[in-house]
């Protein structure tokens, strides 16, 4: 297929700003809950597939705790880095164009596959197509670079007011619309395998074949609307430039938002992410290089939010990916104010919590109240067990000179012998409580080597209640 734009043109594509696409819908074709994977690589992959072809297909995975001859092993990533492990499921250690696994090697000494993953393709790529050139799979414009990454191809694309871009034979880009892609057809995953003349660690289409994205991939700016989505930091799978100053406005349907970071990496503290209710502009929440964000969903009862990121003249770093979705009414925690977070991982920071209720804050629901009665009548109830138990407790006592009552120790209960009112009380726990035995009498004496005896003030006072019967 020939490229209609000179090489220099997407050179010049490093250097400039660019607007977001006229004609763009943000978040329109993006499926995170289909997603396994969050970078283009797939670095991230932590699925369970442990075979080169989908669906039990393909050659099957070596564990990676049998791998010590080759380069990569769960010994050589015993903090869990690389996700190996115990296991044989498809992984990227090395930050190769896709996650594969070593298998059994062939005659041709052949010891390692690529995976075809369905699911371990980033939101945003749309799938691997055939591109005959009569007529173009993209019917935009197109351009060549021997620099060439997805970014590259993406800036370009969005430069010229187009939703799609494809990248194509490892230095071709091409743009075009969500109508060329209606048309187009889908070719298997596995086709697209050229390695970006740019960047060895992406993938760019291949022979006849495109890769094709959405444009709002590692945009710097855009308006997101769709139910659900993903926002990643400028210039994403490249890493992010120094004086980056980007935003993004959020408002998918429904009255508060949860966010999950999929990926997080900033360079040093003054690159910074803020999160801000976008009606009063009040700040929500806030991460840099220092202070990641929580590991689970983040959910925040705003409507709609306003992001922004900035970075230094020093930063660069492979940045972020966040999804969201729009939560509706009956999602939501009552117990937040508008504007409020709620992290289920706990106050971030080591924020001082108070159980304090707020000043105005509402009564107790009816939930609360019948709560609360049950509670009560459960005390009640057991402080009458209680007394049962006591008066019963008595009762014997008036029989008995000696009792003894253990709790799981095979001592049964009997009087002692003998007639005196001289008690010494011994217990031990767990075991149960030996009560009363008079001085001088052989079970009790036998009992001080594995009881310890009462205080004196709870021995006084068992003796009172004992003289009153």
């Amino acid at each position: 297929m020939g490229a209609g734009a000179p090489q220099s043109l997407l050179l010049l594509l490093l250097l400039l700003p660019t607007p977001w696409p006229r004609r763009a819908s943000a978040g329109s074709l993006h499926s995170p809950g289909l997603s396994e994977c969050f970078q283009v690589n797939g670095a991230d992959y932590r699925g369970r597939q442990n075979r080169t072809g989908p669906r039990g297909t393909g050659r099957p995975c070596l564990f990676w705790d049998q791998t010590q001859q080759h380069s990569y092993s769960s010994a050589r990533d015993p903090q869990g880095r690389w996700g190996l492990g115990p296991h044989n499921f498809c992984r990227n250690p090395d930050g190769d164009v896709q996650p594969w696994c070593y298998v059994a090697e062939t005659e041709e000494g052949i010891y390692w596959r690529y995976c075809d993953i369905p699911t371990c393709h980033m939101p945003g790529y749309l799938g691997c197509f055939v591109d005959s050139g009569a007529p173009p799979a993209l019917s935009g414009p197109s351009g060549t670079s021997t620099k060439l990454t997805v970014q590259v191809c993406l800036r370009f694309c969005r430069m010229k007011g187009f939703q799609l871009a494809g990248v194509e034979a490892g230095y071709a880009c091409f743009c075009g619309s969500e109508g060329d892609l209606a048309r187009g057809r889908p070719a298997p995953a596995t086709d697209c395998d050229q390695i970006c003349f740019g960047h060895p660690g992406q993938l760019c289409g291949g022979d006849g074949r495109l890769g094709v994205y959405e444009v709002s991939v590692g945009s710097c700016q855009g308006n997101w609307t769709a139910p659900q989505g993903v926002i990643y930091s400028p210039g994403f799978p490249d890493e992010y430039g120094p004086d980056q100053n980007c935003s993004w406005a959020l408002g998918p349907p429904g009255t508060a938002l949860e966010l999950t970071f999929r990926l997080f990496e900033l360079a040093d503290p003054r690159d910074r992410l803020e999160l801000r209710d976008a009606a009063s502009g009040s700040l929500l929440r806030a991460f840099d290089g220092a202070r990641p964000p929580p590991a689970g969903p983040l959910r925040l009862r705003a409507a709609a939010l306003l992001l922004s990121f900035r970075s230094d003249a020093r930063g660069h770093a492979q940045g972020f990916a966040l999804s969201y979705r729009g939560l509706p009414e009956a999602a939501e925690n009552p117990a937040l104010p508008r504007g409020a977070a709620q992290t289920p991982a706990g106050l971030p920071y080591g924020t001082n919590a108070s159980c304090s209720p707020r000043p105005g804050a509402p009564e107790a629901t009816v939930g609360a109240r019948v709560f609360s009665t049950v509670m009560a009548v459960s005390v009640l109830l057991l402080l009458s067990l209680l007394l049962l138990l006591l008066l019963s407790l008595l009762r014997l006592l008036r029989r008995r000179s000696c009792l003894l009552a253990p709790g799981k120790g095979p001592l049964p209960l009997r009087p002692a012998q003998g007639s005196g009112r001289s008690w010494a009380v011994w217990y031990h726990r767990p075991g149960g409580v030996a009560l009363p035995c008079p001085p001088g009498d052989s079970q009790a004496e036998g009992l001080a080597s594995t009881y310890r005896p009462l205080s004196a003030s709870s021995q006084s006072s068992l003796r009172s209640l004992i003289s009153a019967l």
